[in-house]
């Protein structure tokens, strides 16, 4: 069995989607200062790096992080390789041959390189979901969606893909890292923080390989 961390690493230079706050780790005690421990202040916006959205993200009535199923966050996933593409759309979706019973399907993208490339700025030319590609996951029964940038849905129009989406209880997981994940079957499991009131959370996600 091989466990495979598939989350980004947060640190103070990461890219944050563009009006979101910066991220910031600030020492407040230090033990080479006289104190007693090592303690952190952490400023961050909920969509920072690797993290989940709830349907609160994008509508108004929808429930917040601690209303998600764990269920459908931890379970058997569908990896699929399309580095290839410029958009995920109904149109590539229906060519992939993705077995019936899917219920959480992870994308790979050229997204993953970004990642390796150590980039500090936003990219908004990143691969993105369509809301056909959205509509397609809803009517093919997929619980769960995790995307390799910090959104699922295209720069500058990110609404119809997230409420396709979210209406339908499909959960967005995104901000993940596939670099040197070969597509296939794994096991999920992502754990997002439980902040009350919060419509997205960070959260660690890994798969498991079975078969290693």
């Amino acid at each position: 069995m091989a466990i495979i961390d598939i989350s980004l690493s947060l640190k103070p230079d990461f890219p944050v989607w563009p009006g979101h706050p910066e991220i910031r780790f600030k020492k407040i005690q230090e033990i080479g200062k006289g104190s007693k421990a090592n303690v952190t202040q952490i400023e961050l916006g909920a969509h920072s790096g690797t993290h989940v959205d709830a349907p609160l993200h994008f509508l108004a009535d929808g429930f917040d992080v601690t209303g998600l199923d764990l269920e459908i966050l931890i379970g058997p996933a569908l990896l699929i390789d399309v580095s290839d593409v410029q958009v995920v759309n109904a149109a590539l979706l229906e060519t992939l041959s993705i077995p019936q019973d899917t219920e959480r399907l992870l994308i790979k993208t050229s997204n993953s390189q970004l990642w390796s490339e150590n980039n500090t700025d936003f990219n908004p030319d990143f691969v993105a979901v369509s809301n056909s590609g959205a509509k397609w996951i809803v009517e093919h029964g997929i619980q769960l969606v995790g995307v390799d940038y910090l959104s699922v849905a295209p720069y500058g129009n990110s609404g119809p893909t997230h409420r396709t989406l979210l209406q339908a209880g499909v959960i967005p997981v995104e901000g993940l890292n596939f670099n040197g994940v070969k597509e296939g079957g794994y096991h999920l499991i992502c754990l997002p923080i439980n902040l009350e009131g919060c419509e997205g959370a960070p959260a660690r996600a890994v798969l498991i390989d079975l078969n290693n």
